[in-house]
């Protein structure tokens, strides 16, 4: 589909990289990208975001190279997307929905897909009374009064059941998750959960750990659904490892609290691989935003160790760094060539030696 992205720079430092991630984020949803609005505000305009003036600019552009669709890098409120839907006379998807739309085309899994679907009719549930109230203000109240209210309520009807039904099925799915963490508990085994930015090489770690195949690419939000795999670690023993879904900045409420079922691998996990981009100019930040997630999720004090990936397109060779009490904190590796997989072994099996070795000194502690 050809779409104009409409790029808007509110003062950010980051604006250059934000601006880079959505058109990723565009391409792979499958647009083609026909142009670019650049626009700089101090502030949204309350109408249309970017003032009507620059709308009148993406008109044109969007004309001359016939865009379908336009793809706005900030979240709209209702109305100013029904409003740049009127005057672009096209359909207007911002960065929230397009997300949505992402994840609705990579989910695979039954749960993946429960979640994106209750994530969808969250979002259009904001949006539904805008969206009649504009048509009734728009054509008037003969023939919409009495039908279109009746309308409104049914179809506020019809997606409260729908979001109680699949609420009802996460719940099922996130009930059989905590069996399955039971028995594993039960079995002593470490579970360790590979969390980090979106296309920071997590899936490719995973499978260069486990062999198990999973799906990875060079593109954002390539893996949606949680797998686990049984690895043998020498010095660790059996342990379980998770590969999650990729976070981004920004990334909406809704979808946080959407996908919280998937992500509760990680905040039941014994400990976090945060898996760092090394290549990328804006690693510092993404490790911010990860770490902001991770709080809002309730992983914030689970133990981590900070994995350096794609070290070969940086010229680094594989190396683990250790804290002052000599812990391995951070490993620097390449998931892609295989290089520096040992140095993560060896930081794994140094934490469930630790681990075990903290457990048998707390079984020993005699209560007063």
């Amino acid at each position: 589909m050809r779409a104009l992205i409409v790029s808007v720079d509110l003062g950010s430092p980051d604006y250059q990289a934000h601006a880079q991630e959505f058109e990723m984020l565009a391409t792979g949803a499958g647009a083609v990208l026909v142009g670019t609005l650049k626009a700089r505000r101090q502030r949204p305009d309350a109408a249309y975001f970017i003032g009507s003036g620059k709308v009148q600019e993406g008109v044109l552009l969007a004309e001359q190279g016939e865009a379908e669709v336009v793809l706005f890098d900030q979240p709209l409120s209702p109305a100013q997307q029904r409003n740049l839907e009127r005057q672009f006379n096209l359909r207007v998807v911002d960065r929230v929905a397009l997300i949505l739309d992402i994840f609705a085309l990579r989910a695979k899994s039954h749960e993946g897909k429960l979640q994106v679907e209750l994530a969808q009719l969250q979002h259009l549930s904001t949006r539904l009374t805008r969206m009649w109230s504009h048509l009734e203000r728009q054509r008037g109240g003969i023939g919409m009064r009495g039908p279109g209210e009746s309308q409104l309520e049914m179809d506020r009807r019809m997606i409260g059941a729908k979001v109680r039904v699949l609420r009802e099925r996460l719940e099922r799915v996130q009930r059989q998750r905590t069996t399955q963490r039971r028995s594993r508990a039960r079995g002593a085994t470490l579970s360790v959960s590979l969390v980090g930015y979106t296309n920071a090489g997590k899936s490719t770690l995973f499978n260069a750990m486990t062999r198990a195949g999973a799906y990875a690419a060079d593109q954002l939000f390539a893996t949606l659904d949680t797998t686990t795999r049984r690895v043998w670690i020498e010095g660790a023993g059996q342990i379980t490892l998770s590969d999650t879904v990729g976070f981004i900045r920004d990334l909406p409420t809704t979808l946080i609290a959407a996908f919280r079922a998937t992500l509760e691998e990680a905040i039941h996990a014994d400990l976090l691989l945060h898996i760092v981009d090394a290549a990328s100019p804006q690693r510092d930040e993404q490790i911010h935003e990860v770490n902001k997630v991770l709080r809002e999720i309730g992983a914030a004090d689970i133990p981590c160790i900070l994995v350096y990936n794609k070290i070969d397109l940086v010229g680094l060779e594989p190396r683990v760094e250790q804290d002052e009490h000599g812990t391995i904190c951070r490993v620097f590796l390449s998931a892609q060539q295989r290089d520096g997989l040992g140095g993560l072994r060896e930081a794994i099996s140094q934490f469930a030696l630790l681990s075990d070795n903290n457990a048998i000194s707390n079984q020993n502690i005699q209560p007063e």
